[in-house]
């Protein structure tokens, strides 16, 4: 059964173009890490919000990758362009409803 987490990101307004170009390379390796089915990122229209969508596998697979984005300094890097603090939802998929 897949997961979604969810992350809203409240970016500076001066930052928005440079935190779109970093998470596009971020985002890459994201994609390709063990338990990732799919990572979208949306823009809120008239704002500097921006939510990134992820589908994992599981949430013990979401768990090691975060794991392994503070151990390689990301999340430090995201400070500089955060206007606020970092909404982070979850939500597991029921089929039977």
């Amino acid at each position: 059964m897949s997961v979604l987490v969810n992350l809203n990101f409240p970016i500076k307004q001066n930052k928005l173009d440079d935190f779109f170009s970093m998470m596009s390379e971020a985002l890459k390796e994201t994609r390709v890490f063990d338990g990732c089915i799919s990572v979208k990122t949306y823009h809120e229209e008239g704002t500097h919000n921006v939510l990134l969508i992820e589908e994992w596998e599981s949430f013990d697979k979401q768990k090691a990758y975060l794991n392994w984005r503070v151990e390689t300094g990301l999340l430090e890097v995201l400070v500089e362009y955060l206007d606020g603090e970092l909404s982070v939802k979850k939500y597991i998929l029921k089929n039977n409803v």
